[in-house]
């Protein structure tokens, strides 16, 4: 579909695959691909063109996240694709990457093609499927991979569930390599883990919950990473949260296997602490570490280990959340609040900005082998605005997602999205209040 030849003037843009980090300008041509990047380039436009003034602003690539759950199909209460692509795009992400614990489950080709079709209705963003590894997410047979990946998956996993037959995911890991598709893993040892609802800790003992060990994470992590050897295929660890998992991957790493990983927003930014008195919005799988495990993880990002940031968005409504702490859902929602998250890390040092940018934007998209996640011409042309003098309160009632289950609620968080534009389509604009979001967004910015 043609879309409007746009111009993005005076921007600064910051591109990690491809190096750009500077003032330039960004042509969007008529198929919704880049066409060029550079400096100079506004006098190509004439009267029929959108031109988009981004002086003061940062020009980067549409975010990547590569770990999210829409719930669609089956529990449309929590989110649909349409809402999560709200929330995501008014969070700056223009690719996402839906996990399979839907209801039926996204282990045939079928539903794969449904939340594909779903999406392109929506016309928001790009919702890329993860076919489940296992049948019914059992853990017992292997799902129809190729049907999957034939009708647009672009990973395999059982996230949410751990995979505990070895021999499963051995095979799981041999037809990654057949494909050329990874597979995300919730590295979780159930036995180990023994319905702990927490980290072991000092702060589970005092508030007397059952606590989840470091090493119910690292047995797993250790295992699966000698089956990658083993194989060949590609391993990544999704939400990766121990000291002792970041290790075990970047000795992988310097021996040469296909390990990748990821890490979300609360395991760099939280402790475990942050359960306080049964705060249920804290309570998440894996749970929340301690200072020395989330301090490995930022160190993993910082070295180039921990390849992406993902958010494992995962929408819960108030009845699933306001319950007792050992009864309540894990996950938090994570698409608006992931942005301003990396960028305080950014903002103590932890992080260079160009760092945080291709954490979320070039990270995920070699990780996944996606052609997004990057400017350059030919490319889709999907680009996140960012107002660097801006700021962003969160308010867990005026998020796009259907549900508000966020630990960080009354957080001030530095930057702000400003514009969202998916295949060449303006999808959201910042208007002072909450932003607008949708195919016509753009021409709110002119009531």
């Amino acid at each position: 579909m043609s879309v409007r030849p746009t111009i993005l003037t005076g921007g600064r843009v910051l591109d990690p695959d491809s190096g750009h980090d500077g003032i330039a300008d960004v042509v969007i041509g008529r198929q919704g691909r880049i066409k060029e990047v550079g400096p100079g380039l506004a006098s190509q436009a004439d009267d029929k063109w959108l031109v988009v003034d981004c002086a003061g602003k940062w020009v980067l690539p549409g975010l990547v996240d590569i770990h999210v759950h829409f719930r669609e199909p089956g529990h449309e209460y929590k989110e649909t694709i349409e809402t999560g692509c709200r929330s995501a795009v008014a969070g700056g992400f223009t690719s996402v990457a839906c996990m399979a614990n839907t209801n039926p489950v996204n282990d045939t080709g079928a539903v794969t093609r449904f939340m594909v079709d779903r999406a392109m209705r929506t016309g928001l963003a790009r919702v890329l499927p993860i076919g489940a590894l296992s049948k019914g997410l059992k853990g017992e047979k292997l799902a129809e991979i190729s049907d999957m990946v034939d009708e647009g998956a672009v990973a395999i996993s059982d996230d949410g569930m751990p995979v505990m037959d070895a021999h499963l995911m051995r095979r799981g890991l041999e037809y990654s390599r057949i494909f050329d598709v990874p597979v995300s893993v919730h590295e979780e040892d159930s036995c180990l883990a023994h319905h702990g609802c927490m980290n072991e800790g000092p702060t589970a003992t005092r508030l007397g919950l059952p606590g989840i060990p470091n090493a119910a994470e690292d047995v797993m992590v250790a295992r699966d990473i000698e089956l990658a050897a083993l194989t060949g295929g590609h391993l990544h660890i999704a939400h990766i949260s121990t000291a002792g998992a970041v290790r075990m991957v970047r000795e992988a790493q310097a021996r040469g296997l296909r390990v990748t990983a990821e890490a979300a927003p609360h395991h760099f930014m939280l402790t475990d602490e942050a359960v306080g008195a049964y705060d249920t919005h804290a309570k998440m799988a894996p749970p929340l570490r301690s200072a020395a495990d989330r301090d490995a993880v930022l160190a993993g990002l910082a070295d180039g280990t921990i390849c992406a940031i993902a958010t494992d968005h995962a929408p819960h409504p108030a009845q699933d959340k306001d319950v007792e702490f050992e009864l309540a859902a894990n996950g938090i929602v994570g698409l608006e609040t992931a942005w301003g998250l990396t960028m305080q890390r950014v903002h103590d040092g932890t992080l260079t900005l160009m760092q945080a940018v291709q954490l979320l934007t070039s990270g995920p998209s070699e990780c996944f082998r996606l052609e997004t996640g990057t400017l350059r011409a030919g490319r889709p042309a999907d680009v996140t605005i960012i107002d660097p003098q801006g700021a962003q309160t969160v308010v867990p009632s005026t998020l796009w997602s259907r549900s508000h289950n966020t630990p960080f609620a009354g957080w001030q968080l530095p930057t702000r999205v400003e514009r969202t534009i998916f295949a060449g389509r303006t999808v959201f604009v910042w208007d002072g209040e909450r932003g607008r979001v949708g195919t016509d967004a753009a021409r709110y910015r002119t009531r």
